[in-house]
């Protein structure tokens, strides 16, 4: 089994949840800087800026920086920029991203001037009227965007409701299928593996969700690592489309799995 050279890591309901971190969360990150193995935190965090990320992970002792952090948000203003130069882009999300997305046409959607509709993190914006003003802008043409389609994601009060769920529905009855720019897409993930300057095959991808950590990360190549804490439900992996390479109670136990592995 190919040794591992580095280490994809999804934030929430891994380092910490509701921003505060996991048992034993910080102690293993600082094992993994003693070795060298090379570290990206990967995220389809909406809801806060990567700067506002770094800032928070550092305050609770993580030894990360703005540079080790790739977000969903980033990723989709390249591939606006890519696709739809000069494109006039309705952004729904909770929380301001306007800061992670330069150099994009953003407009309120009240008129009939919208060329993309993107989705970030759901929260009250997702309401009906703006529910109804998206499912208008896509029946005349818009283009659908996502960020992620997370059907739920782990609070310290419990599982909330995420993307997923609303964008569903606004697929079905438009008829249109949303392109994704989060996980599980495969250019989230072949994005990832450039920033870290690392081959698929000696990768391990972390995470609390089988299907877009897990999963995603399995089909473009990469060895996925489930941990049982954040969202982890029994019921998702026993109905994942692949088996995670490896399953672990936190990431308090990763160092160890990669020691084992390079052993």
């Amino acid at each position: 089994m190919a040794r591992v050279k580095a280490v994809l890591i999804d934030i929430d309901g891994v380092l910490t949840v509701s921003w505060r971190a996991l048992p034993g969360a910080v102690a293993a990150m600082a094992r993994l800087r003693q070795t060298e193995v090379g570290i990206r935190l990967v995220t389809n965090t909406t809801s806060r800026t990567r700067a506002w990320m770094a800032t928070r992970l550092s305050a609770l002792g993580f030894p990360v920086h703005p540079e080790d952090i790739l977000t969903a948000p980033g990723l989709t203003a390249h591939y606006l920029h890519e696709t739809y130069p000069g494109a006039r882009c309705l952004v729904i999300n909770s929380g301001d991203l306007s800061n992670d997305l330069p150099g994009l046409s953003l407009v309120n959607g009240e008129k009939d001037d919208v060329d993309v509709v993107v989705l970030g993190g759901a929260g009250p914006e997702l309401d009906y009227p703006m529910m109804n003003r998206i499912f208008h802008h896509v029946q005349r043409g818009a283009a659908l965007v996502a960020m992620n389609r997370n059907y739920y994601w782990a609070t310290d009060t419990g599982l909330t409701l995420d993307t997923g769920t609303f964008l569903v529905g606004i697929e079905q009855a438009s008829g249109v299928a949303a392109t994704m720019t989060g996980k599980p897409a495969p250019t989230f993930f072949t994005s990832a593996l450039a920033h870290v300057d690392a081959d698929a095959t000696t990768t391990l991808m972390v995470g609390d969700d089988v299907d877009s950590d897990v999963v995603g990360a399995q089909e473009a190549g990469i060895r996925g690592v489930l941990v049982r804490t954040g969202k982890y439900l029994p019921r998702d992996q026993d109905k994942a489309a692949l088996p995670p390479d490896f399953v672990i109670d936190s990431f308090s136990d990763l160092p160890d799995l990669v020691e084992k592995l390079n052993g």
